[in-house]
């Protein structure tokens, strides 16, 4: 966060109608990152059929994307400050949806791993901007406590709409046109936002320091590198070197930030309590279950052998629950507490992880479907709860910072989550024994991943085919059932960990002029 100037285009307070319509305009952008998360678990199979990445690959093109956005998200932050929200925002979009044609049109595992990186710089200038000209569009706090809300029950229904829309295109075309349901939503954004937005920027008194950017991005990517690759092969040298050089570019990045006369980021807001408790509270919630989300795309349709829509479907409740609990967890905070809601909903979540540690191949869907309704219900109490919170507790003119920080603990949480939480079922996967007499290419291949299981049982007579995916699919599942303990397990101590660092945060009621 820079020591900045409030310029005149920050205090113009638009009517009330026209808040909303920029509310409307702003939530396209959640919407797009949203569809795309998601869309990417449902392709995994299919591009894992025609790309062939191996099971390391396979890691790579699900968090490369969280490793650079993370990197970024502070540096994007402060330039939105400097040079506009509302451009960063519309610039970010065009590139999005470029670069997304990029991500459909990849030919090889490489290059689908330089897609989602470049998808990470452009996706690091959308989700700042979003929440910083929410909490300056909004002055009354209880507008913007619904506003948050409407804006994480966006993210939520993307959740929802992404899997639906992208199951019914994997099943009528290739798996590169999922990554297209972008461009729609991207031209609207920009051709609409461009008229509807009002323009929020802060003019720091000093340049946009470069070195502060390489050392975020240095640190942040060589810190989750490091934890990914030690979860995934032990610890080695090359793990233990990318530790030290992230850890030492994050302690570079910390020094120079107090030595600036217009930081990118002002560390004294990790002073306040309720902002260093919501951050840590969603670092943590996101780690405990975005690793398990990945996976479960694969396990719905890979184990339980349902068709790409059918498995969209089959994760609706997760995002109506978020809905559901996102548009009224202002009111409830303040009814109540804000550790009373976070906690509480931090814990539910936990507890339906926990459920989870009871699935196998047969598992019916009432158990799955109640199971994901309370996690999304958990959440979005949780989440809407924690980013009106951190919006509240700096000056508006601080909010872009503010929201890179915010953001910042969410990719960083789902990196680590999937590196962890993705490591342990890739590590329990790869212990199962093949059947007698498979090949040993076709072993090989089949340890790689279930769907390289999958493909690779083709090779084999049907006998021995079908004991192959069989065997793999009882692996694939016991590791899931490992990560979902190893997920309910954080939750549940984050949820103790946010109701004593949360204990007297309220909400805002005053509102601001």
């Amino acid at each position: 966060m820079s020591r900045t100037l409030t310029g005149p285009e920050t205090e113009q307070e638009l009517s009330r109608p026209a808040r909303w319509l920029a509310l409307a305009v702003l939530v396209l952008a959640v919407l797009l990152v949203a569809v795309d998360a998601t869309v990417l678990g449902l392709a995994t199979p299919f591009l894992s059929e025609d790309l062939q990445p191996t099971g390391n690959q396979l890691l790579w093109i699900g968090d490369v994307y969280s490793f650079v956005i993370a990197g970024l998200l502070v540096s994007m932050g402060s330039l939105g400050d400097r040079i506009g929200r509302k451009k960063l925002l519309l610039t970010g979009a065009v590139a999005f949806g470029a670069v997304s044609v990029l991500n459909a049109y990849a030919t090889s595992p490489e290059m689908m791993i330089v897609a989602r990186a470049l998808l990470g710089v452009a996706g690091a200038t959308l989700m700042p901007s979003t929440l910083a000209l929410i909490r300056n569009i909004f002055h009354d706090p209880r507008e913007r406590s619904l506003a948050i809300g409407i804006w994480g029950a966006t993210a939520s229904a993307g959740a929802a709409v992404g899997p639906v829309v992208g199951g019914f295109l994997l099943e009528h075309f290739w798996w590169g046109s999922v990554f297209l349901i972008n461009l729609p939503v991207m031209a609207v954004l920009v051709v609409v936002g461009a008229k509807l937005l009002p323009e929020s920027k802060n003019p720091a008194r000093g340049p946009w320091d470069l070195a502060s950017v390489v050392l975020s991005l240095v640190g942040m990517v060589g810190v989750v590198y490091a934890i990914k690759e030690a979860a995934s092969h032990g610890p080695s040298w090359g793990a233990g070197a990318a530790a030290v050089i992230g850890a030492a570019a994050l302690y570079g990045f910390v020094r120079r930030q107090f030595t600036l006369p217009a930081p990118l980021l002002d560390m004294r807001l990790f002073r306040h309590r309720g902002f260093s408790g919501a951050v840590l509270a969603d670092l943590l919630t996101i780690l405990g279950l975005s690793g398990l989300v990945f996976f479960l795309s694969q396990f719905l349709q890979l184990v339980q052998g349902r068709e790409p829509f059918e498995a969209g479907l089959a994760e609706l409740p997760a995002a109506i629950g978020a809905v559901a609990t996102g548009l009224v967890a202002g009111v409830m905070a303040r009814r109540f507490s804000v550790r009373s809601v976070v906690a509480g909903g931090l814990a539910a979540v936990g507890a339906a992880l926990g459920v989870l540690t009871l699935i196998d191949q047969s598992t019916g869907y009432p158990l799955l479907g109640v199971a994901l309704l309370v996690v999304g219900a958990g959440a979005g109490f949780s989440f809407t709860v924690t980013a009106d919170v951190i919006l509240s507790s700096v000056p508006k003119e601080q909010a872009g910072s503010a929201s890179a920080v915010s953001e910042t603990a969410y990719e960083l949480g789902a990196a680590l989550g999937i590196a962890l939480l993705g490591s342990i079922v890739t590590g329990v996967y790869r212990e199962f024994t093949v059947p007698a007499g498979t090949p040993g290419d076709v072993a090989s291949a089949a340890h790689e991943s279930l769907g390289g299981a999958v493909e690779a049982s083709g090779a084999l007579p049907g006998e021995q085919a079908a004991a192959l995916v069989a065997a793999a699919q009882d692996a694939f599942t016991d590791g899931l059932r490992v990560a979902a303990g190893v997920g309910s397990a954080v939750l549940l101590a984050t949820a103790v960990a946010a109701w004593f660092l949360l204990r007297g945060q309220k909400l805002a009621d005053t509102v601001e002029h």
